[in-house]
């Protein structure tokens, strides 16, 4: 039954390079290629976490690795109509090897705890793994449109093994080369947790100026008000959102229900 369910998740993890590989190819980048391969290798290794095949330290170690493959990809010149499709046959043939690789090596489930000189070497090894990716990132030149997505990289590298400071600074960078409202969003949702409302809120404002109607950024930027006090501005930014809301938006009721609470 476990071999079972490990084709199903490798099949649902494939499922993006089987509709890409059957419709009509588009010119792309090596970069591009790289990256979509990294979302699903992340994908399965994901998977193979929440259904406890990896523990938390093989997890957050493959991770890493991963990650500092694709910084260490280069980023060459677009490529001709459909040469994109033999990275992605490939693919569909090496991800599953990994999946399998890493289960046989991680995902035994009878053996025995990790020593605390294990755990420790694990850690130690994992923190080389992120000084590297540091090093790539920071030599990357910054005119080159990789280096943004090096930061994002970095940043999830960071908060994954809780940095957040170093995280928050790796977004900053990536948003400071390109502005985007959902990063935005994740940055000022990190600053808050550092318990820098003020820089938080400047981000918030300045993503909703481009999506104004944006839940998410609305609801932040409420939450971070009654967070510092201000509970009369907080409750207003949540009742103009509750407001605009659907009928049968699903967070509705939650929303209600926080705004009722509320002195």
């Amino acid at each position: 039954m476990s071999w079972a369910l490990f084709g199903i998740a490798a099949l649902l993890c494939l499922s993006p390079f089987l509709f890409t590989l059957w419709r009509p190819a588009a010119p792309r980048g090596r970069r591009e290629a790289d990256l979509a391969l990294y979302q699903a290798q992340r994908a399965e290794l994901d998977g193979q976490l929440a259904e406890g095949r990896l523990d938390q330290g093989s997890h957050a170690t493959a991770l890493l690795e991963l990650q500092r493959r694709i910084l260490a990809a280069p980023a060459e010149a677009v490529l001709r109509q459909g040469s994109g499709q033999p990275v992605l046959w490939a693919a569909l043939f090496l991800i599953p090897a990994l999946g399998l690789g890493l289960y046989l090596w991680h995902g035994q489930p009878g053996l025995p705890s990790a020593t605390l000189t294990e755990r420790t070497e694990s850690n130690a090894r994992e923190e080389a793994l992120l000084g590297q990716l540091r090093a790539r990132v920071e030599s990357l030149d910054p005119a080159n449109p990789a280096t943004r997505q090096g930061w994002l990289l970095l940043g999830n590298a960071e908060r994954s093994r809780g940095h957040l400071p170093e995280a928050a600074q790796a977004w900053q960078k990536a948003l400071a080369a390109r502005f985007d409202p959902d990063l935005a969003g994740d940055t000022a949702e990190l600053l808050a947790e550092l318990d820098r409302p003020a820089e938080a809120t400047a981000l918030l404002q300045r993503a909703l100026a481009e999506r104004p109607a944006d839940v998410r950024l609305r609801y932040l930027l409420g939450a971070i008000a009654i967070r510092q006090g201000e509970v009369a501005q907080g409750k207003a930014i949540w009742q103009a959102l509750l407001d605009s809301a659907p009928p049968d938006a699903p967070w509705r009721a939650p929303l209600a229900e926080q705004l009722r609470r509320l002195p």
